[in-house]
């Protein structure tokens, strides 16, 4: 599955962004699609997922500032994340990616999502 990702940039504290994947033909009833990061020096973590069921999870420090979607046609099928209130720890590079079972998605752990978009940087200034 080919992901990519867009809507990265530059933003000052305080401000908002709004990132894109669009994963082509990814129609599957079973699946777990998700948002990460990884800052330099850093373990990429989880942001935020969604299941097939709409069931959302999120991690501690982006419960309440972002929130995951995702829209969904017979051709393909685009995640978004919403992101308000940065922070300048929230300057990362931020993967979107796919895993084949719902239930991955309330783990939020990078090693059990199948694919990955090439990443799109987000830089928050203070």
């Amino acid at each position: 599955v080919q992901l990519v990702e867009t809507g990265g940039g530059s933003v000052q504290a305080g401000g908002s962004l709004r990132l894109s994947c669009v994963a082509p033909g990814y129609t599957r009833y079973e699946y777990c699609m998700g948002w990460f990061r990884q800052a330099p020096g850093h373990e990429r973590q989880g942001v935020a997922s969604i299941d097939a069921y709409g069931t959302t999870y999120y991690s501690d420090s982006a419960r309440g500032r972002f929130i995951i979607s995702q829209d969904k046609d017979n051709a393909e099928s685009t995640l978004y994340l919403q992101m308000n209130s940065l922070k300048p720890e929230d300057t990362a590079m931020y993967y979107c990616a796919s895993g084949r079972t719902s239930m991955i998605c309330r783990t939020l752990q990078a090693g059990l999502f199948a694919d990955w978009g090439q990443g799109t940087q987000v830089t928050v200034s203070s």
